[in-house]
This record gives structure tokens, sequence and C-alpha cells, in this order.
């Protein structure tokens, strides 16, 4: 199995020993996503509508960059501060799709990377 490191200046760069994706067999492997404003490396969190959707952005751009979109995720995870913030979450996740919507976990955790209340990674189908 070949695999192909995914990178893009219009995501956040790495904050650890990891890639924002890898390429293999066909799927794409989209390491989670916090909500890191990518042009200024500063923290995207006034509330929490704002940060969700840097984090889908964020996604949005590591998909761009391999040539997919959100139409091609076959599987997304969705890691929480708090359950308390489910509904909230799951409305801005929501419009970022079209329908055929992928399979998913949501769960919430003790506590996530630099104290962000929403992380999501993706498995996408390359074309």
């Amino acid at each position: 199995m070949k695999k192909k490191i995914v990178h893009t200046a219009k995501a956040p760069q790495p904050i650890g020993p990891y890639s924002q994706a890898v390429a293999a067999n066909g799927l794409l492997f989209v390491s989670g996503q916090i909500a890191i404003n990518p042009a200024t490396g500063a923290m995207n969190m006034d509330n929490l509508e704002t940060e969700t959707r840097q984090v889908m952005d964020n996604l949005s751009a590591v998909l761009e960059s391999a040539g997919a979109s959100f139409d091609n995720i076959v599987k997304t995870t969705i890691f929480l501060s708090d359950m308390g913030l489910f509904a909230q979450v799951n409305e801005i996740y929501n419009s970022y799709f079209s329908g055929n919507f992928p399979a998913r976990e949501t769960v919430a955790v003790k506590g996530l990377p630099k104290n962000v209340n929403v992380e999501i990674s993706v498995i996408a189908q390359l074309i």
C-alpha cells in the first residue's frame, strides 16, 4: 500500500507529529481539526458557532487540497468537550452536507487540544 501525505497552507499546520491527511488505497484520512485560523495561527473561539465553522472550514480546505469535498466523506468522528454542545454543533455540521450523510459517531471527552470544545476528523473516498 502506497500512501501520500496531503498538506495545504489553507488549513492549520499540525501541532504535533502528524499529517493534515494521508491518502491511501482510494481513501483520505483527515486528522482531527480544531478551530485554529490557518491565516493567523490563532484560535477562533469567540463562540461555539464560530469555533465549529472554523473546524468545518479547516476540514474543507484539507479535503479540497486532495481533490475531495464533503460529498466524498464516508465517516466522521466528532469529539465534544460536553454533550450539551451536541445540538448546536450538529446543526452547523448539517449545513455543510447536501444529503447522503456519512456514518458518524459523536463522543464527549474529558479534554481536547488547546482546550477547544470541538474536534472533528473524517475519512473520505477519493475519486
